[in-house]
């Protein structure tokens, strides 16, 4: 995904507003663009992929993929979401699915991510494809990000 794309993001991201009370702000053409080329430290831009998945033309979810991170052996998922019309199809557990399969193949033991402490709907979405908590949690100044993983 690049640039051109961010405008099917926005649309895509927009109608999501659950997931944006409780991870504010809402989301914006420029924060899109800002999560595009957001690296966590000592990763670098060959690490980070942004991916697009689509049926046809349209763009029915999003996922901002970190290799390597937090460790060699470990992806993070820094991002993911669906469009609301596919919500609760199995069309995103699916994606989760096939890139841990794809993940283990290629020599990775585990997939790491966060959730917003309290969003029901990230929890038992995150929870459904196997993902548990880790015990780790950080604190934003809107609020507190769950670590959770999957091994592989």
């Amino acid at each position: 995904m690049d640039i051109a794309d961010v405008i099917d993001i926005y649309l895509l991201c927009s109608k999501n507003n659950l997931y944006y009370q409780y991870c504010p702000p809402f989301v914006t053409e420029q924060s899109i663009l800002d999560d595009m080329q957001a690296l966590p430290p000592n990763k670098d831009v060959s690490d980070k992929y942004y991916i697009g998945y689509y049926k046809g033309e349209e763009l029915i979810a999003v996922m901002d993929l970190i290799m390597a991170y937090p460790d060699e052996k470990t992806a993070f998922i820094g991002f993911f979401m669906t469009a609301v019309p596919i919500q609760n199809t199995g069309i995103g557990s699916g994606i989760i699915d096939d890139l841990c399969g794809y993940l283990r193949d290629i020599g990775f033991s585990s997939v790491r991510l966060g959730w917003v402490r309290g969003n029901p709907q990230a929890e038992h979405f995150w929870h459904k494809n196997n993902f548990m908590e880790t015990g780790t949690t950080y604190d934003t100044d809107s609020y507190t990000v769950v670590v959770a993983q999957r091994i592989l």
